[in-house]
């Protein structure tokens, strides 16, 4: 299946609109979207049941040293969401739909200009095209503690989520680094076909989920578009996580704790071993992550202060990333009358399997252990559907390349609420 060209557009992993009864519950979307309220048709279909929403965001970033080349151009990033209440519309009981439509288009900068492995904007993609993204149906059960979903579904919508680092820029504060390069990963912004099956306890205070989906997502040979392409060799990728939030106190706070694994049923090449025949030696590709995420403290002098820490490993046989950790700080209101603003430190240092530092060797490249970035930003609200965020990142040994100078990037990223 491949979708027509003519919907052109792209994604932002939020989740979708939460319907309530109450008439109060409909977003004020004259003052929270560019477009507004569309003569009271968008508030309209809210009350039917129908959710629109959309973001339009550019990221204008330069690679200013280092790296491969100085140099960079914009990319952009366009999402339309439509989320539907099936009890509303069809009767059908605690069931919602949810399809997600995106384009991804514009500079290619980590890839022509930095070389990083972990990657300069969580926006930019290998190759641009528009893309159905999320299309799926949830049925929840049993007082909403356990829920069904089947369809398209990229599982970092759900799994590996840090709330608290969803201010950064850069990639690995979303998807695992180390997953991100396995074999298909059903991620941004290409998904797969699975079932997510997630329990939660009656004081929501604990989870557990897991998911199974196609082993690569869309069809290689045609990466610009959709398609479902269920072939010979696929395999199966499924996820599981486990975690709890034990200490959240409101809408602004964060506190979790979690733990999850992932693996593949299909083998793929590993990066040295060979057979008598020279044939790469075929091995399982797995890995586990724990994370965790935390508000210390609210109404401080610089606002609410909250931290998180994620560690990941992976076999690493068939990836260049053997280890990640990610750790940062998340300051909420830092400056006074600017309380939806976010100040934002994070660093990620990826551990590079021996394997493929053996690869690089055999290849005349001299590899460090470990690749290593900082990002400093500053999100600013300008208004309820305008934000502007600088951002400030560095690299060190981008690319894993002993012989590749340090990367420094600086730009802004723009958000609009459609």
């Amino acid at each position: 299946m491949r979708l027509p060209t003519t919907l052109g557009l792209l994604l932002s992993l939020t989740s979708p609109t939460v319907f309530a009864g109450e008439a109060e519950a409909i977003p004020d979307y004259a003052e929270e979207s560019l477009t507004g309220d569309w003569g009271g048709a968008r508030s309209d279909l809210f009350r039917r049941g129908i959710a629109f929403d959309g973001l339009y965001r550019i990221d204008a970033l330069r690679n200013m040293s280092g790296g491969l080349q100085r140099g960079g151009r914009p990319m952009t990033h366009l999402e339309l969401k439509m989320t539907a209440d099936l009890d509303k519309l069809w009767g059908w009981s605690d069931t919602t739909a949810f399809v997600s439509l995106l384009g991804d288009y514009g500079s290619k900068l980590n890839a022509t200009m930095t070389g990083s492995l972990l990657g300069v904007s969580n926006i930019e993609v290998p190759v641009s095209t528009h893309r159905l993204f999320h299309a799926w149906v949830q049925k929840d059960f049993a007082d909403k503690q356990w829920s069904l979903l089947a369809g398209l579904y990229p599982i970092d919508s759900e799994f590996m989520v840090m709330d608290a680092a969803g201010v950064f820029v850069q990639p690995p504060y979303g998807a695992l680094a180390d997953l991100s390069m396995t074999r298909g990963p059903s991620i941004f912004n290409n998904s797969a076909v699975g079932l997510r099956l997630k329990w939660t306890s009656a004081d929501r205070s604990m989870y557990a989920q897991s998911a199974v989906l196609d082993g690569i997502p869309g069809n290689p040979a045609h990466p610009k578009g959709t398609h479902i392409a269920f072939q010979r060799g696929d395999g199966i990728m499924s996820i599981a996580e486990a975690g709890v939030r034990p200490w959240a106190t409101g809408d602004d706070s964060f506190s979790k704790y979690a733990v999850g694994f992932w693996g593949y049923s299909a083998k793929v090449d590993d990066l040295v071993d060979t057979d008598a025949a020279g044939t790469p030696v075929r091995r399982k590709s797995r890995g586990w992550y724990a994370l965790a995420e935390q508000t210390l403290a609210s109404g401080t002098a610089v606002g609410d202060i909250s931290a998180f820490y994620r560690y990941s490993a992976t076999d690493g046989d068939s990836a260049p990333i053997r280890t990640t950790q990610n750790m940062g700080i998340h300051l909420k209101g830092p400056l006074p009358g600017l309380g939806d603003d976010v100040l934002g430190l994070a660093f990620t240092r990826a551990g590079l399997g021996g394997k493929f530092i053996q690869a690089q060797a055999n290849a005349g490249i001299a590899a460090a252990a470990t690749e290593s970035a900082w990002e400093l930003t500053y999100r600013h609200q300008v208004n309820r559907w305008l934000a502007v965020q600088p951002v400030v990142q560095q690299f060190r040994h981008p690319g894993g390349d002993l012989a590749r100078p340090k990367a420094t990037v600086v730009g802004v990223r723009l958000d609009i609420a459609l």
